[in-house]
């Protein structure tokens, strides 16, 4: 049999809050962190798209990391580092890292942190010193900056993880794949405490302008609270956004030896590939359906257990309807008794950190049997037979089960379920 995997901590950074209860709490409200971008680059690079989610309170005012770190960190690594030791701190945990922690050995605790596309601020500032003022001037500490495992290599080093240190890198399924290598991790033995997430931070102009190219994102520049709008038919493309989140994962009977607060069960996850188009999803949802499916057989549990979904809904008009289908083919008739909720209406969408953060909020809403609000939806497009949450809502008494959603560009589709614990 294999082990049960419980969540223990939780932190966070979004741009609707700097913690996961806040984060939580403005969810439930329905607060909108989209804003019009000031950036000097927005006039200079003329973007033809200058909103997004930033995170809401300055990386500066963070209680969990220095001023001396922060610069020896990309932001994401900043994000990623705030956000673990936020949730280290949430789990109770006797010491600020392994070693110094009396209930845990360093060699049975893991990370598993993921980006979509890593330290990008520091790569595209390098390599504009480098031109503008020559190599002697590009930072000694670029490269361990802007690698994509710099965050996890970051965690493990702050918390003296020793098992393992991954890193995912899967674009938009990132966040979600790896809390599924965390729970195979600690199901396989190799762990009894896992570190995971995600995290990005790449508004910056390359992206922005390179998304609008491929016409992704949403114009809505005059009104950016309502840009991000998933499922209504006047939907125009995603909101980039910023943020990182960090779930400790841990086995049962480990948190119960050391009589830790437990969230919810990571019940079960499931993981597969369209191999259908580099950007666009398979518009039969097959793919996503086989996630959802594995994500029922890993964690033992029916469609007529799941009672919510924090749904992909980026807010794009080809990728919202293949996910409702995808949820129809796993779910069956099933699927009329979960109440969905597009929470990317308020944060925008986090690349490889939404995956994480969207965890976080389908572990709160298990723990408080609550589903978040879905901002913007005012026409619901009639392709979309889903009950979307409009308004926070109370989900039914008892065990529950929730699941997160998370498809990538590439292909890449990622489940996470989880259950609540009494």
């Amino acid at each position: 049999m294999s082990r049960k995997v419980v969540v223990t901590g939780l932190g966070a950074i979004s741009p609707i809050g700097s913690s996961a209860q806040e984060m939580w709490d403005n969810a439930l409200a329905g607060v909108s962190g989209v804003k019009a971008l000031t950036d000097d680059w927005v006039a200079e690079y003329e973007l033809p798209v200058y909103i997004a989610g930033r995170i809401n309170r300055p990386i500066s005012e963070s209680e969990f990391i220095s001023r001396v770190e922060a610069k020896r960190l990309d932001p994401s690594g900043q994000y990623a580092v705030h956000s673990a030791r936020q949730a280290w701190r949430d789990a109770g945990f006797s010491g600020e890292d392994a070693e110094d922690s009396t209930e845990l050995d360093p060699e049975r605790v893991a990370v598993s942190y993921a980006t979509g596309i890593g330290g990008v601020w520091t790569l595209l500032d390098s390599w504009d010193t480098l031109r503008e003022r020559g190599p002697r001037r590009v930072m000694p500490m670029t490269v361990p900056m802007l690698m994509p495992n710099g965050s996890a290599a970051a965690i493990a080093l702050n918390h003296k993880a020793r098992s393992t240190a991954q890193t995912v890198v899967s674009a938009c399924a990132s966040g979600t794949e790896s809390i599924h290598l965390g729970l195979e991790l600690i199901r396989s033995g190799k762990a009894d405490v896992v570190i995971t997430g995600g995290t990005e931070a790449s508004i910056h102009p390359l992206p922005l302008a390179a998304f609008a190219r491929m016409q992704a994102l949403s114009t809505r520049n005059d009104e950016p609270e309502r840009a991000s709008r998933p499922y209504d038919v006047d939907r125009d493309g995603f909101v980039m956004g910023e943020g990182a989140a960090a779930l400790i994962l841990e086995s049962e009977e480990h948190a119960k030896a050391r009589g830790a607060r437990i969230y919810a069960e990571l019940a079960g996850t499931g993981v597969s590939s369209d191999a259908y188009h580099i950007t666009a999803p398979d518009n039969e949802g097959e793919g996503a359906a086989r996630s959802l499916r594995e994500a029922m057989a890993s964690g033992d549990f029916s469609a007529e257990d799941v009672v919510h979904v924090n749904a992909h809904a980026t807010s794009t008009p080809v990728g919202d309807i293949p996910e409702a289908t995808a949820l129809r083919r796993a779910f069956g008739d099933a699927t009329d008794q979960m109440a969905v909720s597009a929470t990317k209406s308020m944060t925008g969408h986090l690349l490889g950190a939404a995956g994480a953060i969207e965890s976080v909020m389908t572990v709160l809403a298990v723990r408080d049997h609550k589903a978040p609000a879905t901002i913007n939806l005012e026409n619901k497009d009639p392709q979309i037979d889903l009950d979307v949450v409009t308004e926070a809502r109370d989900l039914p008494a008892g065990e529950i089960v929730a699941v997160s959603n998370s498809f990538g560009f590439g292909g890449h589709n990622a489940v996470a379920a989880f259950r609540s614990v009494s």
